[in-house]
């Protein structure tokens, strides 16, 4: 079959889409990437879904009129990567979106009783995409691993489990997104003993801060330029490596809850008050995603099983900084960029998402518990039927 597989992460900044050709079932499931394109959203798009994101008073047309907006965007970026990949959609057998999530409580709070409640929201109305373009689409995969009691994240280790499971060596896939997440697959691994957590932030914080020191005219520090003119600020770095959230033992899940617009809000505020330069505020920032990341893998990972290799993935992977400090404080394990294994740094997530829907589509458990916390296996994902061929 095959399947397309659609991803907007947190650092919203459009639409990675995938062509994957898939068959066969867990343990003999065989998927391969044959194309991957990438949408970008239109400013206004992406300004709200940040806005959103990032917990700003809102109204529930916004909400929903954003919903179906963006199933509308993901409806388009199907259809123009089947456009460039010369595919007509009617050989597409099936379409899985993540869509774009504007809200993700993991672990249960209060709300209204006594009783906790946890909670996500992703947008992206599949009826949409299934409409327009006649492909049978399965999105909002979370909910179904919190209903089973599991954090609705991270969902990627189910994939990262099928694709790096090796006999003698233990891996880690780290993808370092909006949000940097690491799954471990000890050798000759079973599913139970796959552990996956977020490690905290990816390039959010970064991203963030450079659209804000620039006034909009730049999203992110392309390949680490404006942190490599600047120098570490030690007092503010210690200050950011106490965060609560990277003493957390996992499973854990972290978002723009943790480290959206308040975070960089109030880094910011510290940042004056020393009078930084703002090359060096972006430089501390790129460390200190490099430092939380060797942290995990030290605190959490090590302790527990033996990782020869560390399997990159995500935009992180394009920041020369991040990478170099990485392989510098990791010494002994082999850095391996997703590529080398046969899917792109930049489409892993797209592709993870094919193969979710695929395995929904064919009724089988697509999530791993060992990694999210969920009481059993479950089957995620709403199908949305395609229009009649």
């Amino acid at each position: 079959m095959r399947v397309i597989g659609m991803m907007s992460g947190t650092s919203a900044d459009g639409i990675d889409v995938v062509l994957a050709n898939i068959s066969g079932a867990p343990p003999r499931l065989a998927a391969k990437l044959e194309g991957h394109y990438h949408a970008r959203f239109p400013k206004m798009v992406r300004d709200a879904v940040l806005r959103l994101g990032n917990g700003v008073a809102t109204t529930t047309a916004e909400i929903s009129q954003l919903n179906f907006l963006l199933g509308e965007e993901f409806a388009s970026a199907a259809i123009a990567a089947c456009t460039k990949w010369r595919i007509p959609l009617h050989k597409i057998g099936l379409i899985g979106s993540h869509g774009q999530t504007i809200f993700h409580q993991g672990i249960p709070a209060k709300f209204l009783s006594a009783r906790g409640i946890a909670s996500t929201l992703q947008v992206g109305e599949p009826s949409i995409i299934a409409e327009r373009t006649g492909v049978t689409t399965i999105a909002d995969f979370r909910p179904g691993d919190m209903a089973a009691g599991g954090g609705g994240a991270p969902l990627v280790p189910f994939v990262d489990y099928l694709l790096y499971r090796n006999a003698k060596i233990g891996r880690a896939a780290l993808n370092i997104g909006g949000i940097a997440n690491v799954t471990v697959v000890p050798a000759d691994a079973k599913p139970r003993d796959v552990f996956a957590f977020d490690t905290g932030p990816g390039n959010m914080i970064i991203d963030a801060l450079v659209e804000r020191l620039t006034q909009g005219r730049h999203t992110y520090d392309k390949g680490a330029q404006l942190a490599g003119k600047g120098s570490v600020i030690p007092v503010l770095l210690e200050k950011m490596l106490c965060d609560p959230y990277l003493r957390l033992r996992p499973p854990k899940t972290a978002g723009r809850e943790q480290f959206g617009s308040a975070y960089v809000g109030k880094l910011f505020a510290r940042a004056q008050k020393l009078r930084t330069r703002p090359e060096d505020l972006v430089r501390t920032a790129t460390i200190f995603t490099a430092l939380s990341i060797v942290d995990a893998i030290r605190r959490f990972i090590l302790p527990r099983a033996e990782v020869r290799q560390l399997i990159v993935a995500g935009g992180g992977t394009n920041n020369p900084l991040i990478m170099a400090q990485l392989e510098a404080a990791l010494r002994g394990i082999e850095i391996v960029h997703s590529s080398e294994l046969g899917v792109g740094a930049e489409a892993k997530e797209a592709f993870a998402f094919a193969i979710l829907a695929y395995e929904a589509f064919h009724g089988r458990p697509n999530n791993l518990p060992s990694a999210t916390g969920a009481k059993h296996p479950a089957i995620l994902g709403k199908l949305v039927h395609g229009r009649a061929r």
